[in-house]
């Protein structure tokens, strides 16, 4: 008599099993990964902001970029003079404003509510000159 090769449908079950058991122990690490390194991301975005405007007001005589949204954009993407008006002695400082990762958001609040209101993707204080992310109260503590 020929024996039939194959498997059973119990062998079948237990690997599905398995699989599943594998698949519940795995998925999470996966998204915790994806946080962290949104996180990263953040971090070295308002890092390298930070530094370029600070190199902005080393440049122009202690003065930080214009208060006005559009003008502080302006001023660290395009060209200035040391007046901090359109020139050619400094600058761009950045090719374009990053995209903070958390709400996919690149515009920028000039002061206003605090940071963290979530209204913005960044957060301007003129007062400070600091810069901070604007989509969770706990981002805008980086």
């Amino acid at each position: 008599m020929k024996m039939k090769s194959g498997f059973t449908l119990v062998e079948i079950l237990i690997v599905v099993v398995i699989l599943g058991i594998l698949a519940a122990i795995v998925i999470p690490q996966f998204t915790e990964a994806s946080t962290e390194a949104k996180t990263s991301s953040l971090c070295t975005d308002l890092q390298t902001m930070r530094s370029q405007i600070e190199l902005y007001k080393i440049q122009h005589n202690d003065a930080l970029p214009s208060a006005a949204a559009v003008g502080f954009v302006a001023a660290l993407t395009g060209q200035t003079d040391i007046a901090g008006a359109a020139g050619t002695d400094y600058g761009p400082y950045l090719q374009k404003i990053p995209t903070n990762q958390f709400n996919d958001s690149s515009t920028i609040r000039i002061d206003g509510a605090a940071a963290g209101a979530g209204t913005d993707g960044w957060q301007f204080d003129t007062a400070t000159g600091g810069f901070y992310a604007d989509d969770s109260a706990a981002h805008a503590a980086l």
